[in-house]
């Protein structure tokens, strides 16, 4: 699937590049998927057909490098990954604190994979996109005396799913090893304080460094009424004329169009939005309006969409609720341009909703609830409205508010858009990060 952590790295490595920095980006497990142009290497660390063999057996423990070099060739990892391997903590326990267990662990031959080709590089930083990867760190530093930064990015979500007793070894794993490593990263001041907290690490040692994206493609000043409509149909942007042309038949009266652009599962809240879908849709004082949803969707979370879509008819609204599947770069661009709205109503306290940036960068404001890092984010862009969480009703009241009062929308749309073309992009996320890198190599 496209995983926004994977996405923001790339993003991020290309920026560095972009900014003269020397940078390698090497996937973990499979080859990266990126909805932008991919900078990483063909190499694959740690390749997913190894390490789950060397979980299971101990031959593969003790197998010829060239061997398991066979293993990790893109194509057989693609072909393996495209069949839906599972990523669901529940059933990933052992392999969990084996990985975070590292040099110690069943995957100790990959650790020393990983730190020989490191010394030939022989990097200043080497970072780290999740800290559930903190398992190589103390080799690398040990041996390369390398820096070792890792990134924050919603593990605990993760791992406060396992069952025992692999929950108490992994924390109790996770918290020794990143008490090791040179500094961590969070993308909001949130993620850094509850991580302090939960890996019982210094806040002082936790940089925020907020995510930046790549913006090709994505205008730097709102959409207006004329043109989403031409992106709704499906028509070649043009400049619009002066005075406006007359809209084709019935986009005029086209539905207030609400987005959602997350994986398609529980946690992300889709059920949720689903719900005030049909409390506005009863609501007299409410035009018409309808959700557009898109995003990865898993196998095993087919009978959760298809379930929605189950109330929706019976509630008379399939027409009103359309799940239009995984979306390109490009894809994603006209799928955010074309909308009115945008809600991500995650039922977990979101550490990044790079998401809800896509859109704040297309002009297009949001209605968010109130955990995580969302009242930071609307704090600082103006780009829209909280609600109570898991409350369908009071997501509703949000919706309406702003399809009621569409001149507030546009300003918060208007207001968050020129922040984030202006704070939130990918140069200034890279310039932050050499800062980070050079004061620790400086330190070093």
């Amino acid at each position: 699937m496209y995983c926004g952590s994977c996405l923001h790295g790339n993003t991020l490595a290309a920026a560095l590049r972009a900014a003269g920095q020397d940078c390698t980006l090497a996937p973990m497990y499979a080859p990266l998927r990126t909805d932008e142009e991919s900078v990483c290497i063909d190499r694959i660390a740690f390749g997913g057909i190894n390490v789950y063999l060397q979980q299971h057996s101990a031959i593969f423990r003790h197998t010829p490098w060239a061997f398991d070099h066979l293993l990790d060739s893109p194509s057989l990892l693609r072909w393996a990954t495209s069949r839906s391997a599972s990523v669901r903590p529940e059933q990933l326990g052992p392999l969990t604190v084996s990985m975070l267990e590292g040099e110690q662990g069943r995957q100790r031959k990959e650790v020393e994979k990983l730190v020989r080709w490191l010394a030939d590089i022989r990097p200043d930083v080497v970072h780290l996109n999740n800290v559930m990867l903190v398992g190589v760190a103390r080799q690398i530093i040990r041996r390369l005396g390398s820096a070792v930064v890792c990134s924050l990015t919603g593990e605990d979500v993760f791992l406060e799913k396992l069952p025992e007793p692999y929950h108490g070894q992994a924390l109790d794993l996770l918290r020794g090893r990143a008490a090791e490593l040179t500094a961590l990263v969070a993308m909001n001041r949130y993620y850094a304080d509850f991580m302090a907290g939960y890996l019982r690490v210094p806040r002082e040692r936790i940089r925020v460094i907020p995510p930046g994206l790549n913006l090709a493609g994505m205008r730097d000043s709102p959409l207006s009424h004329w043109e989403r409509a031409r992106v709704r149909a499906g028509v070649a942007m043009t400049a619009e004329p002066s005075p406006p042309a007359p809209l084709p038949k019935g986009e005029g009266r086209h539905p207030t169009e609400i987005g959602y652009l997350a994986r398609v599962c529980p946690d992300k809240g889709l059920h949720q939005l689903a719900d005030a879908l049909k409390l506005l849709a009863a609501d007299t004082d409410v035009p018409p309006v309808c959700v557009r949803a898109a995003g990865y969707l898993d196998a095993a979370d087919r009978p959760y969409l298809a379930e929605i879509q189950r109330q929706m008819a019976d509630a008379s609204l399939a027409d009103r609720f359309q799940y239009v599947g995984e979306l390109d770069h490009a894809e994603k661009i006209a799928f955010l341009q074309s909308l009115d709205l945008f809600c991500l109503p995650t039922v977990y306290r979101e550490s990044k909703g790079l998401s809800v940036f896509e859109a704040w960068a297309n002009g297009v404001p949001a209605v968010l609830p109130a955990h995580g890092a969302f009242p930071e984010m609307i704090d600082d862009t103006g780009g829209g409205v909280l609600c109570e969480p898991g409350d369908p009703a009071s997501l509703a009241a949000g919706l309406k508010r702003m399809i009621l009062d569409p001149g507030f929308a546009a300003q918060c749309g208007r207001r968050a858009q020129q922040i984030v073309h202006g704070r939130y992009n990918a140069e200034v996320m890279a310039q932050r990060m050499i800062d980070l890198y050079e004061s620790l190599a400086v330190n070093g």
